[in-house]
């Protein structure tokens, strides 16, 4: 086999985890493969929504988060052009007591990371947010840090600056074998196999699968999710609104002055399932009227779903798995874009140097799973 065919370090999956990880070991010196199975980004990186919080209920995920938007916000410097990164904030809607009691605690602990992130009342909400309809209201959390980013943009920049420290990226070559005696060895569609002494498997919905093939059961749940995209508006609304009521949604408005949204279905449609629904779009437009009325005769112009890969608490599996130099990257429960950049800079320490620079315990595979992340 031809040397061309042997690397240091073997990333499958070509997300925004995938790129950040490889991005990062390729600046460190190591020869590295990305392996995709379709395109960069074809999986949940590219259906998502761009928002990015710093608003968890644990620990780990909240200053993992103060870390990302540092990160993000010097992309543009990094990568040499725009990645739309805009601290906008996030508004977290509360119309009932047991929500609001959730988002006092949370906002308890947020603060005393650091962060800044303050409770408001149904008048201020309408004061930061003139369109909102305050009807049932009983507050709100508000971090004006938060905000969004182009995800296309910044996979752009992940992969120029992999190209550029030397690594490899093969596309529409979907892994069909994992190999693991001594080191490891990859089959890909084709046949083709390709070598490497340590491997990542961050491949979203599809991670599962690919462990159970080599002997390792993982507790996660792909779901389907839906989301839609409007017409350009001029600029009037300036967080990302998040309703917390069963039948809410949560949307933004972008840079390009373009309404983009989902919300969460229940019951969930399980499974890795990227077809969309009918019902969707009359629901989506009611539920994102209701919050804000000027919304009401919008023209939505795209529907799309996407996997949103679940864990029984809420938290992403970020760890080595029970095979010597075999990690894990999965779980992300639709966090994925928002947390990449500090995932991928600590997964690409551990590989190289065999420690967690953070606490990444919260993300460990062999834990009990019996917390809760109450913000999802």
């Amino acid at each position: 086999m031809s040397s061309d065919n042997h690397f240091d370090s073997i990333i499958v999956g070509g997300g925004i985890i995938g790129l950040s990880t490889a991005c990062a070991l390729s600046r460190m010196g190591e020869r590295v493969a990305v392996i995709e199975r379709k395109y960069l980004g074809s999986g949940s990186t590219g259906r998502c929504i761009g928002g990015l919080r710093q608003q968890f209920s644990t620990a780990a995920s909240i200053t993992l988060m103060q870390e990302n938007m540092a990160m993000f916000a010097a992309m543009n410097d990094e990568f040499g052009f725009p990645v739309e990164f805009k601290a906008s904030g996030y508004l977290l809607l509360a119309h009932n007591e047991g929500t609001w009691s959730t988002f006092q605690k949370n906002v308890a602990l947020q603060q005393s990371l650091g962060l800044k992130v303050t409770l408001l009342s149904p008048a201020e909400c309408k004061k930061l947010v003139p369109h909102l309809c305050t009807d049932d209201l009983i507050g709100a959390a508000h971090c004006p840090s938060d905000g969004q980013a182009f995800p296309f943009a910044v996979i752009r920049g992940y992969r120029q600056a992999i190209e550029k420290a030397g690594g490899t990226i093969f596309t529409h070559r979907p892994v069909t074998r994992i190999r693991t005696e001594n080191s490891f060895t990859l089959t890909i569609h084709t046949g083709e196999n390709i070598h490497s002494e340590k491997v990542l498997i961050t491949a979203g919905p599809w991670t599962a699968e690919l462990m159970k093939d080599i002997g390792i059961e993982l507790p996660l749940y792909p779901e389907r999710h839906e989301a839609v995209i409007s017409e350009r508006l001029p600029k009037f609304l300036g967080p990302m609104l998040v309703d917390y009521r069963t039948d809410g949604c949560y949307f933004q408005q972008l840079e390009s002055g373009q309404i983009i949204g989902c919300y969460t279905p229940h019951p969930n449609v399980p499974g890795i399932n990227e077809e969309v629904s009918f019902d969707f779009l009359p629901q989506v437009a009611r539920r994102m009227a209701r919050l804000v009325p000027a919304l009401e005769n919008v023209s939505l112009l795209r529907h799309w779903s996407g996997s949103y890969t679940m864990t029984p608490d809420g938290n992403p599996i970020v760890d080595e798995s029970p095979i010597k130099n075999l990690y894990i990257a999965a779980g992300m429960c639709g966090h994925g874009f928002m947390l990449a950049p500090a995932i991928g800079k600590h997964l690409a320490i551990r590989m190289t140097e065999g420690i967690w620079q953070r606490n990444f315990s919260e993300f460990a595979l062999d834990r009990s799973f019996s917390g809760q992340e109450t913000l999802k």
